[in-house]
């Protein structure tokens, strides 16, 4: 009820008044939805008990338990997701999506909270690959819809490769394993944990990029990308989401990592729909 109370504060009690805050205040306290890529390990994958883990598991819980809300994670194909998203079936997206000026044009973005490179996984016994132009002959596996079947897309003719795509990563690794691809490209987190998983497979070259991962919301959602931003800072500020990466990933992030650096607006800087006005965390 004290999540509830601010609302009937500013409510004049009367008629279509109260009716109207009274429906604000029942969407604010319902179940954030919300969806992932339960392929996308270690960043999401099925549990043997039912529903998902992950480290964006863990992030879209501790955002919702900070806002006071429970949350409701579907697996989805990455390549439903925006769709998702754009239907209003789900609230924003927890899922990692890459932010490309492309994406940003569509979407709201939270600022960044991992770094995302490109990374090729191959088989161990496989002659490592040490630059793009080795790709030539080569046969790629993708993830559908993923910004690596745009990278692979744009690149297949300059660098004389070609890619299948599939419509979960894990069935992209399947194919490198079973010798239908040379190379997965996937993010280098998730080529990790593959590759940690499997010592039949290793990690190769790595495409850095620049890139980050942020929280998708729909263009008309400017005060839902705001509430969780806020909460997103204060995770960074307090060192959660430097902790839930080396509990999934192994890794301490550096002090410039997006895990650790805060925006100074809402938003990822450079992209459209950054705002850029002064932000200052409200943490409790």
């Amino acid at each position: 009820m004290k999540v509830l109370m601010p609302f009937f504060r500013r409510c004049v009690v009367s008629g279509a008044v109260l009716a109207g805050c009274l429906g604000q205040a029942h969407a604010e306290s319902a179940p954030l939805r919300t969806a992932v890529d339960s392929t996308f390990a270690p960043h999401a994958m099925a549990k043997l008990d039912g529903g998902v883990q992950g480290f964006n598991v863990d992030l879209g819980q501790e955002i919702a338990k900070r806002l006071g809300r429970e949350i409701k994670i579907e697996p989805a194909e990455f390549s439903g997701l925006v769709p998702g998203l754009n239907s209003r079936r789900y609230d924003f997206l927890i899922a990692p999506v890459t932010v490309t000026p492309e994406r940003a044009k569509t979407l709201l973005f939270t600022e960044g909270y991992l770094d995302t490179d490109y990374t090729f996984l191959e088989k161990k016994d496989a002659p490592a690959l040490q630059n793009l132009e080795q790709l030539k002959g080569k046969v790629i596996a993708v993830n559908k819809g993923s910004n690596y079947e745009s990278w692979a897309k744009d690149n297949a003719e300059k660098y004389g490769f070609r890619y299948d795509v599939y419509g979960g990563n894990a069935d992209a690794v399947q194919a490198v394993l079973a010798g239908r691809a040379d190379y997965n490209l996937a993010g280098t987190t998730v080529v990790a944990w593959a590759a940690k998983q499997n010592p039949r497979l290793a990690t190769s070259y790595t495409i850095k990029t620049g890139l980050v991962w942020a929280l998708a919301f729909r263009k008309d959602d400017r005060e839902g990308r705001q509430q969780v931003s806020n909460v997103l800072k204060c995770m960074k500020q307090d060192g959660t989401v430097s902790a839930l990466a080396k509990k999934w990933f192994g890794f301490a992030p550096k002090p410039d990592d997006w895990a650790v650096r805060i925006a100074p607006g809402t938003g990822v800087p450079d992209m459209d729909g950054y705002d850029a006005t002064l932000v200052t965390p409200k943490c409790g």
